[in-house]
């Protein structure tokens, strides 16, 4: 059986009018989030970071440019050169230099190694002899034989216990520029880390440094990108082992990478002071975490919008549909059921009867002289007269039982499981009552009859023959002097 018109093309409508809402408010939540999120990349890339790395920058000037500057400052102190052409008389002397240094400018530790004697002093005093045959001492004979003035080196401190330290190891030349020791201070990496620690809880950021070839020398507790260790080269890590080939050296930019396809945003500095590059990370998920919860909770908002949007159509639909239909199967002046309306219940009911072997009887009634009384006293008295009887006939039956104003002054009553000995009976108290009962229109009592046709269903019978025979039944009533029931058998 095919679904009814009215019932495909609601559902129809609900459907267009869901689906416009929703590619309306997916569309622009779509193109709002990706609008912010080109925005907010943009800011990360080209204010945020640099910012950030500038901040950084700032801040390494002050924790690790300085002790460099320090050291700076000692390689060129005349009273240390003076006392190393001097010839080292007094080891006392530069002991207490050193320790002034230390504790002056807060370094783990300082320190002087003589070309002449090749002998190593720091703030506690005399530490040993460094020589070329030694591998911890291949420091000094490098720094000796290097171009560069100084250098930045982390090696273990002989002085403090092998802790690990970041050495600036400075070349001291004589008033002749002819090399006479290196000197300089030492930070503990530890002290260094906790710094980086700071930069990276300060600025929300992930910083760690790379040497020119490309090598981790130092990055917070946790490690640096993809939790790579100091001594580590970036090389070795999938992502980012085409990035050195981008960095012409020295050099700094903005860059970008992928990792477990989270992506990563990277801002590099060249710091010459240290010879080394400053990455300041930021992954893009803890950027664009906000904007996507954004875009969920409006997604959501315009999916309940949605829902509630069509279940008021769909609730207006129905009661719009309830409403024709309403209009469609019930007499609007009576309001009991038309022709159109009985007959879809009609059928039902004799199905039942058919399907339960139960009886089922129709009774067809007519006012008498209603035409005269509409004559007489106007239509609007006929009305009052019709509502007023439909009210009764209402009153007299059951919830099942089918009513319906047949035509004009005609009723028909669709009686279910009910004998013809139970009709008629319900016939009898109807007519007696309806010549009871009194109609006040405009001061008037106006007083009508009906005649009634009976006829119960028999085997074989389709509706129209059901109501044939009442019809015919009625016929006699009226025929035989009105105000009364008669039943048609046959």
């Amino acid at each position: 059986m095919s679904r009814p018109a009215p019932v495909t093309r609601q559902r129809s409508l609900i459907l267009l009018i869901l689906l416009l809402l929703g590619c309306g408010f997916l569309t622009t939540s779509l193109v709002s989030y990706y609008t912010a999120l080109d925005s907010i990349r943009a800011g990360i890339i080209d204010t945020e970071l640099p910012l950030t790395s500038d901040n950084v920058y700032s801040e390494i000037q002050k924790d690790l440019v300085r002790p460099i500057l320090i050291s700076s400052m000692m390689s060129r102190d005349t009273y240390m050169r003076d006392w190393i052409l001097a010839g080292e008389q007094d080891p006392a002397q530069i002991t207490r230099y050193l320790q002034e240094v230390q504790e002056h400018y807060g370094t783990v530790t300082s320190f002087l190694v003589t070309e002449q004697s090749h002998t190593y002093y720091q703030a506690k005093g005399v530490l040993k002899q460094v020589e070329a045959s030694e591998p911890r001492d291949a420091w000094y004979f490098r720094v000796r034989d290097m171009q560069a003035p100084y250098e930045i080196n982390v090696d273990i401190d002989m002085a403090n216990d092998d802790r690990m330290t970041v050495f600036i190891n400075y070349k001291v030349f004589d008033y002749q520029q002819r090399f006479i020791g290196a000197t300089g201070v030492g930070l503990t990496v530890d002290a260094v880390v906790k710094l980086i620690d700071t930069y990276q809880q300060r600025y929300n950021r992930s910083v760690f440094f790379v040497d020119t070839e490309g090598r981790i020398v130092l990055t917070g507790a946790s490690g640096g990108p993809m939790g790579a260790k100091v001594g580590q080269s970036i090389g070795e890590l999938p992502e980012l082992a085409n990035l050195m080939a981008k960095l012409p050296l020295p050099s700094s930019g903005n860059f970008e990478y992928r990792e477990q396809g989270r992506g990563h945003f990277l801002n590099v500095r060249f710091i010459p002071e240290l010879n080394w590059y400053l990455f300041v990370d930021k992954p893009e998920n803890a950027a664009l975490d906000e904007l996507r919860y954004s875009l969920y909770l409006n997604l959501l908002i315009c999916l309940l919008v949605t829902l509630v949007v069509i279940s008021l159509v769909s609730l207006a639909l129905r009661r719009y549909q309830a409403r024709i239909t309403a209009l469609a199967t019930t007499d609007q002046l009576t309001e009991l059921l038309n022709r159109r309306g009985f007959d879809l219940l009609a059928v039902q009911a004799l199905q039942e009867a058919r399907r339960n072997n139960s009886p089922l009887c129709a009774l067809l009634l007519d006012l008498d002289n209603f035409k005269a009384l509409n004559d007489q006293q106007g239509h609007l008295a006929g009305d009052a007269v019709l509502r007023g009887f439909a009210s009764d006939l209402r009153d007299n039956l059951r919830k099942s039982d089918i009513i319906c104003r047949w035509g004009g002054e005609e009723f028909i009553l669709l009686l279910k499981d009910t004998s013809p000995e139970q009709a008629r009976e319900l016939g009898e108290k109807i007519r007696q009552q309806t010549e009871r009962n009194r109609v006040l229109h405009n001061g008037t009592d106006l007083q009508i009859t009906t005649s009634i046709g009976l006829a119960h269903l028999q085997a074989g019978d389709a509706l129209d023959q059901l109501i044939a025979r009442a019809d015919r039944a009625l016929y006699r009533a009226k025929q035989s002097g009105r105000n009364r029931l008669c039943e048609e058998t046959a």
